[in-house]
């Protein structure tokens, strides 16, 4: 067992619609880091930014953006994590792949899209959670707009990592900060957000404010805005655990069922 899992965050500018030249720029990014990590976290469409037209850059599951994850993956032996744009059966998702170093891949389509961008339309939803097993810790990943939805995050599968990866715009970054630190607290585990930075084709511009939590909401991260950053954070199955035993705020959780 794993008693700490480091996580690299990558808080990066994202090339419009151009899937190879964010490969390019990603590969020179997770190569320099030098230090033993477990896993490397992309932002949300890393491939493409945040783009209402996937026809111009979908991939399939055999696609070269998987294949280049996989090479990295097993390169640095660390899992990567992060959303692009899937196509499947003539339809598009917005999906975040977990793969591991051992070349094997894990899938969550983003349950919540983006309605006031118009995501709904361009995007299929996805209807099912995705709990990771990796090191023996149970990670929960999810993307951007579900972070406003604390019934679809609660934890109510044991995990001990929520990793949220976004295109969450600067006019909108109070809710991404305090929510983060929400969901943490709420949820008594770590709290992991990778945003991106810089303005988009649209002239959106984003902050980054990339940042982890601690059970407690503490932020334990030192990633700046509008700075591209690579850190690593280091977290404690034992921090968890002490405070998850001590407080004992799990136990009184909700029972409930999802209802579509």
């Amino acid at each position: 067992m794993s008693e700490t899992l480091k996580i690299v965050t990558l808080q990066s500018d994202l090339i419009w619609e151009n899937p190879e030249q964010n490969r390019v720029q990603f590969s020179k990014k997770i190569k320099a880091i030098t230090a033993a990590v477990d896993i490397i976290v992309l932002p949300e469409m890393f491939t493409s930014g945040f783009t209402m037209e996937p026809q111009n850059v979908a991939e399939s599951m055999e696609g070269e953006t998987i294949k280049w994850l996989k090479a990295l993956a097993k390169e640095k032996q660390a899992a990567i994590t992060g959303s692009l744009v899937i196509e499947e059966c003539n339809t598009f998702y917005n999906r975040m792949v977990f793969v591991h170093p051992n070349g094997d891949v894990e899938t969550y389509n983003k349950r919540h899209t983006f309605t006031l961008a118009g995501e709904h339309k361009a995007y299929a939803k996805g209807d099912k959670h995705l709990i990771v097993t990796y090191k023996n810790w149970r990670i929960c990943p999810l993307v951007c707009y579900d972070l406003r939805f604390p019934v679809w995050s609660r934890n109510t599968q044991d995990y001990d990592v929520l990793i949220y990866v976004a295109n969450w715009p600067k006019v909108r970054i109070k809710a991404w900060n305090v929510l983060l630190q929400a969901r943490a607290i709420e949820n008594m585990s770590y709290c992991v957000g990778v945003n991106r930075v810089g303005l988009d084709e649209k002239k959106i511009e984003y902050s980054g404010n990339t940042a982890v939590y601690d059970v407690l909401g503490k932020k334990i991260s030192h990633t700046l805005p509008h700075t591209e950053t690579t850190e690593i954070v280091t977290l404690s199955k034992q921090h968890i655990e002490k405070n998850r035993r001590h407080l004992g705020f799990l136990k009184d959780k909700d029972a409930f069922n999802l209802i579509e």
